[in-house]
């Protein structure tokens, strides 16, 4: 593969498919995702006809012999660890607030994120997963999001972000939790 520099961002990050079928690497299967959101793409199967669509120029552009389908990179989906990958990308796109830059602070819950037993008798049940996001508004982009602990709300996760950011002379913006 070439070197590019969305790939090398998210190079080394865990591939937890099953040993069988790893054929294409989790960077460019990530990269490819990323690139398809970028482009407008929402949902696997836009994905899948945008990879089909570009094949050939994305094929020379990774120097790669083949383009992973949406079906393997939504297999990489399921098991990224969406913490890393949003820090990788932020780092990727350079996304640091700026003294007197405005941060909006929301909490939300991930859709379809809780397991209850009815659901997947293979899975043990687990709460919703809930993710504090600082987005910064001049800039368009949101940093990395923070996890809230299981039995908490958002509210125990905005001191660590606060601090963080204070030192650097943001502008806070909160949305109100009832």
């Amino acid at each position: 593969m070439s070197e590019i520099a969305i790939l090398q961002t998210f190079e080394g990050m865990p591939d937890c498919r099953r040993g069988q079928g790893k054929r294409h690497p989790v960077s460019l299967c990530l990269a490819l995702f990323t690139l398809a959101i970028a482009a407008g793409n929402q949902g696997f199967e836009a994905i899948g006809d945008w990879l089909k669509f570009h094949k050939k120029e994305l094929s020379q552009l990774f120097g790669v012999d083949s383009i992973p389908p949406y079906s393997t990179i939504r297999r990489v989906l399921l098991f990224v660890d969406y913490i890393d990958y949003a820090a990788r990308l932020s780092q990727f796109f350079g996304v640091n607030p700026e003294a007197g830059e405005t941060v909006s602070l929301d909490g939300k819950t991930l859709r379809g994120s809780y397991m209850v037993q009815e659901n997947n008798p293979t899975s043990e049940p687990h709460p919703a997963i809930i993710l504090v996001t600082a987005y910064v508004v001049e800039k368009g982009l949101i940093l990395p999001p923070k996890q809230v602990e299981f039995g908490s709300n958002e509210i125990t996760a905005l001191p660590e972000l606060i601090k963080d950011l204070a030192l650097k002379g943001v502008v806070f913006a909160f949305d109100s939790m009832l």
